[in-house]
């Protein structure tokens, strides 16, 4: 075992985190915790976790359920994607997850790093994982600039991390690797004063910690601006399910009208679509309840404003969409 290999999995064997889903070599487990902290903090995603896996313990258990009521146990954790292609998989399976490295690879909205995580964290399997942490980890140590979202990057940290990792312990090298990127060597402000590596680290001695790793291309963001209406209808309210292959898909949400631009108010009631959501005759009150919400995505800044509209009971306005009990949204508070 060289000795950069060796220093991490002391320093893993000292320092790791305790998680529930080390304490399991079941693949589902381990599957279910992988795809939930693709896009998630593992502080954020613990609970989840927990709590779908009570709901869905197994295989079998998420491929029987509802989509609808999978989704649900999503709720909070964004990236709904995730959770219907983990529904899918599920139903591939035929009640029995996969053993092999290609069989994993296979899943729907599995890729590289999560197959090597699964088959080396359950199985025992010698696939090195190259995540973000690794990527940092290993470009810092070795002083490697050459772009990790280049085809030469990645041919070349994969080819350094498979010759890195300990074969006979895959499980805990790999975890160790990534735990010592998320805790030690971090990507803002790592400790390096008190690092293990410190005495060989190539970026600590040529004063490149911070520019370490190089990324080629910024992640290109587009603007989108959503006004939200909140219909207050006696006791009931409306709402929409989502279709089509846009973001937030089969997930419901309050009548939607999407501008290319961010209008103000005035323009924004002037509009021929908020107008024809209302029938001949009835007069709605409208106010602004909150004004360019911002919600960041991986790939798009969405700016959202809500408007509350009150209505009689016995509208026929906004027809097109579903009319559900207030008491659906007893939980939800809308800020005045």
């Amino acid at each position: 075992m060289n000795e950069f290999t060796k220093t991490i999995v002391e320093w893993y064997e000292e320092n790791k985190r305790e998680l529930p889903w080390r304490e399991s070599a079941d693949p589902y487990l381990i599957w279910i915790s992988e795809i939930i902290l693709q896009q998630t903090r593992v502080a954020q995603g613990y609970d989840y976790f927990l709590r779908f896996i009570k709901r869905f313990p197994d295989v079998q258990t998420l491929a029987a359920a509802d989509e609808d009521e999978v989704m649900k146990y999503w709720q909070g954790l964004g990236y709904y994607s995730r959770a219907r292609n983990l529904h899918a998989a599920a139903k591939s399976m035929n009640g029995v997850f996969p053993k092999t490295y290609p069989e994993v690879l296979a899943l729907k909205g599995v890729g590289e790093y999560t197959a090597a995580a699964i088959c080396s964290f359950a199985y025992g399997m010698p696939y090195a994982v190259v995540d973000g942490n690794v990527y940092r980890v290993l470009s810092r140590y070795f002083g490697i600039d050459t772009p990790i979202d280049s085809t030469e990057g990645k041919k070349l940290f994969a080819a350094l991390a498979d010759e890195m990792l300990d074969k006979k312990h895959p499980a805990v090298y790999n975890q160790g690797i990534m735990d010592f990127g998320a805790i030690q060597c971090t990507p803002q402000s790592p400790n390096c004063l008190f690092c293990p590596l410190a005495g060989g680290c190539s970026a600590l001695s040529k004063g490149l910690v911070t520019k370490l790793p190089v990324k080629q291309h910024k992640t290109k963001t587009t603007n989108r601006y959503f006004n939200y209406i909140y219909v207050r209808a006696g006791a009931y309210t409306f709402i929409n399910k989502r279709t089509g292959n846009d973001i937030w898909k089969n997930l419901f949400e309050l009548p939607l009208i999407e501008t290319p631009t961010a209008l103000s108010e005035e323009e924004f009631l002037a509009l021929p679509e908020f107008r024809a959501f209302f029938a001949s005759g009835e007069v709605p009150v409208v106010r602004s309840v909150c004004r360019e919400v911002k919600h960041v995505l991986s790939h798009r800044v969405i700016y959202a404003n809500l408007y509350e509209v009150t209505l009689s009971e016995n509208l026929t306005s906004f027809g097109d969409f579903q009319k559900v009990p207030f008491s659906l949204f007893i939980n939800c508070s809308i800020r005045t």
